[in-house]
């Protein structure tokens, strides 16, 4: 196991296309840590850089303590799973997870003796035998898993391993991993875009966009304590509503604007240096069909979208587009054209700033542009 250590971390292609600006971050011993972010903002390049498969244009990367910015991919110690499987069709399973180990010229019995053991952590025993053409989809990425886990690597590093997979598929590989790095505890950083995927597998959750390092934490910090717009609306599904304000002042602090009156929580008013255009936010479960929250806001439906236990009501609240997500035996009278009301809590409301798009909350310095 190891710790992977990020300090300012750049990549730029021509002198001129900076995919990676100043990435700094630190990965414990033994943590699971996603990538997330939109296509283009850098995730992939950053496992790259990570593997050794791209040069790192300026700043260090450390494993293990120690700066490997100029050392090869070979002596890095890491493995590394791809989306694409990889298998050599002519091998069998049992010859595809011991190439790596053949080609360093291990013994023959610790050979077999580390197959044996992959492959009964990976359900891939009675699969040994069988060529690539005769597994499923899931039992050949296993088998890369299994290529990967035979070198003891210091550190495991995914690039989209399970987007080839169909979705119940996707969950059950998912489970499969989240065992694995349980059973290993080795250093494992992985990179997806399903954001659902990074929250029910990483310890810790790093969100990249445009190539900049935008909030490390949680799952549930990230959810509940999103660093800016950007993380609030990528992180959650659906994702948070938003809606521009105008902030009024007067025995409260009210948040104003189409089709709505939103009471904030009552530290915002010892706030001296809250700006007057902000955005407001609201995730979908926090929206209450005909419920007794401090706020209302009245909407039109347009879509109404059972999924099971729970509907997505898809509305116009005044000019402003909302989701909001209800219990399915609520909203089972609802009809589309219908106006309805809802209710927010106070503590349920994010504030960000209308310009620069950072979260506002009491007790921190408001970031403006």
């Amino acid at each position: 196991m190891a710790e992977v250590s990020l300090r300012f971390v750049e990549k730029v292609y021509d002198r001129k296309v900076r995919v990676l600006a100043g990435i700094t971050m630190d990965v414990a011993d033994g943590e699971f840590l996603a990538l997330v972010g939109p296509s283009g903002c850098g995730k992939s390049t950053l496992l790259r850089c990570i593997a050794g498969l791209e040069e790192i244009t300026s700043g260090d990367l450390h494993i293990d303590n120690k700066r490997v910015n100029d050392m090869p991919p070979k002596d890095r110690d890491i493995a590394m799973v791809f989306q694409s499987y990889a298998l050599y069709p002519h091998m069998t399973v049992r010859d595809n997870v011991a190439f790596s180990l053949a080609v360093r010229k291990v013994k023959k019995d610790e050979i077999n003796r580390r197959v044996e053991v992959a492959a009964e952590q990976l359900g891939l025993t009675p699969l040994l035998d069988r060529f690539p053409k005769q597994l499923s989809g899931g039992q050949r990425q296993r088998v890369a898993m299994g290529r990967a886990i035979v070198r003891h690597p210091k550190v495991f590093l995914f690039d989209e391993p399970l987007s080839n997979l169909d979705a119940s598929l996707r969950v059950q590989m998912r489970v499969e991993l989240k065992k694995l790095h349980q059973r290993l505890k080795t250093t494992m950083i992985y990179v997806t875009h399903d954001q659902i995927e990074a929250m029910t597998l990483a310890d810790r959750i790093a969100v990249l966009n445009g190539g900049l390092l935008q909030q490390v934490g949680t799952p549930a910090e990230l959810y509940e304590t999103p660093s800016n717009r950007f993380v609030a609306g990528f992180i959650g599904s659906p994702s948070m509503n938003f809606a521009e304000a105008v902030i009024r002042r007067d025995k409260q602090i009210t948040a104003v604007g189409p089709g709505f009156e939103l009471v904030l929580p009552q530290d915002y008013g010892k706030m001296i240096d809250l700006p007057e255009q902000v955005e407001v936010g609201v995730r979908p479960h926090h929206f209450y069909l005909n419920g007794e929250g401090e706020g209302k806001v009245t909407a039109r439906i347009e879509v109404l979208e059972p999924i099971g236990w729970d509907t997505h009501i898809h509305a116009m609240m005044g000019d402003v587009h909302i989701t909001a997500q209800v219990p399915s035996e609520e909203a089972r009278q609802l009809k589309v054209g219908q106006e309805v009301s809802f209710s927010i809590n106070k503590k349920d409301l994010h504030v960000f700033h209308a310009t620069s798009g950072y979260a506002i909350r009491p007790g921190q310095p408001v970031r403006g542009e």
